[in-house]
């Protein structure tokens, strides 16, 4: 027989919202999260002991199933942790009598937090969602998951019952933020309740079956003094950065996939005044800015009928007559180039963003490229004085073969002859014996007149080589 709290939770409801009910559920994966993690191993499911790791994972996966059957995914979304737990319990303990399986205490405990966690959590996924050291979840197929821990990457011996096992996990995600994918739409990006990034892409595209990447949402943010002392950077080159930050000059922070751009970006930001007003733009909102007064703006994707996109170069736009102060981008992918570079030169000192690159002459590429995206047939020309007369610094990050995330450089834009455009390195880093050292060149920056103009003192010591 059914029990009472299975039998509500399956029960018929009045209408709902359906993004109140999304939120709702958000909330009740939050929660989960936080309660079970903190639990001891009893998610780990190759710890059961009185059944094989197959077996049990046999059965996991049957009552998985039947589970989904049973509950009405509008009242899990209204109901308690308490309330859904006790449904599973009691679906738990019919169905282990039904089926005659014989389960200690123990087991029967770890099999109902399991089962939450496929109910509203990510499966098997869910341990590695609460590991503080992991980065990135890497799904490739069902049976193959890695995850980056430190900047290296390694294979966890998780993985899915079968394609489609996995298959629901991913329309679970998707169906949070009204997303979803088909053979139609076999790609979807998507944020989880906690900030953290998916991207997912299924056959007949993968190969190797249902894929995802999962970029942590990492919620302790660094500030600079960890990264002095963790070696990305020195305490002089902190220095000089904090008082650019403070005397609104124009960053791009620059560097390839992983080296710890947003991280940079959260950390020059901390230095922005609390009297300022902030407008960030990001196409998933990472950013986590501690001043009083920031207004936060993110892109959104056009729906399932193709529809209702707004793009980060329209939230550009717009955020110009919103009276900033400083314009903050996330990352800089396109025609927003052009727009983020026309603020710059229009009284908007002080703006950040990130764009991807190898080096900071390889940004000046990317950006003068990414410009051309706009299709207003502007001659190049133009578009290096404009990219001359905006921006005031690169800082490019860089992650090693080690895994250790480093600024690579520190480098000032000094203007442009013959059109093309000039830079000078101001902090460098170089390998020196076995460590990555940063150095300065020794070269006292042309920035240090702008500063002096803004009221900032700068230390010419800093710059000793």
């Amino acid at each position: 027989m059914e029990q009472p709290a299975a039998n509500t939770l399956r029960g018929e409801l009045r209408e709902h919202n359906p993004s109140v009910e999304r939120n709702l559920l958000n909330e009740r994966v939050i929660a989960l999260n936080q309660s079970l993690a903190m639990q001891s191993g009893l998610l780990q499911q190759t710890e059961v002991q009185g059944v094989s790791s197959s077996a049990y994972a046999q059965i996991r996966h049957k009552l998985h199933r039947g589970l989904l059957d049973l509950l009405n995914p509008q009242a899990v979304g209204n109901a308690s942790i308490e309330q859904i737990k006790s449904a599973v319990e009691d679906f738990v303990t019919s169905s282990l009598e039904q089926e005659s399986l014989p389960l200690t205490r123990q087991e029967r405990v770890g099999l109902v937090e399991d089962l939450l966690y496929e109910v509203l959590g990510l499966g098997p996924l869910s341990p590695l969602m609460t590991d503080s050291t992991v980065s990135d979840i890497l799904v490739n197929g069902p049976h193959q998951i890695y995850v980056e821990r430190h900047g290296l990457l390694e294979q966890t011996e998780i993985h899915f019952h079968d394609d489609e096992h996995l298959m629901l996990t991913i329309e679970r995600i998707l169906s949070r933020v009204g997303r979803r994918v088909d053979e139609s739409s076999p790609m979807a990006d998507a944020r989880l309740a906690d900030g953290s990034r998916v991207n997912v892409i299924i056959p007949p595209l993968a190969i190797n079956g249902p894929t995802m990447s999962i970029r942590r949402f990492m919620r302790n943010i660094l500030d600079v003094n960890e990264l002095v002392s963790g070696g990305a950077l020195t305490q002089e080159a902190a220095e000089f950065l904090k008082l650019s930050v403070k005397a609104q000059l124009n960053i791009i922070v620059s560097g390839g996939t992983g080296s710890g751009k947003t991280t940079m970006l959260n950390v020059l930001s901390q230095h922005i005044g609390d009297g300022e007003r902030v407008i960030t733009i990001e196409d998933t909102a990472e950013l986590q800015l501690s001043q009083r007064h920031v207004v936060r703006l993110e892109a959104r994707p056009s729906n399932t009928e193709g529809k209702g996109s707004v793009s980060i170069r329209d939230l550009v736009k717009n955020s110009l007559r919103m009276r900033p102060d400083r314009v903050i981008i996330g990352e800089v992918r396109g025609a927003e180039a052009l727009d983020m570079l026309q603020a710059m030169n229009t009284g908007h000192d002080g703006s950040l963003a990130t764009l991807h690159s190898n080096s900071p002459r390889d940004t000046l590429a990317r950006m003068e490229t990414m410009m051309l995206m706009a299709e207003l047939d502007l001659p190049q020309r133009v578009l290096r004085e404009q990219i001359a007369s905006a921006v005031n610094l690169i800082v490019h990050v860089n992650r090693y073969p080690n895994g250790a995330r480093k600024v690579a450089n520190i480098t000032e834009i000094t203007g442009i002859d013959n059109g093309v455009v000039l830079i000078q390195d101001i902090f460098v880093t170089k390998r020196e014996g076995d460590q990555m050292v940063m150095r300065p060149t020794g070269i006292v920056p042309s920035l240090a007149s702008l500063l002096h103009e803004r009221g900032v003192a700068l230390d010419s010591q800093l710059f000793s080589a």
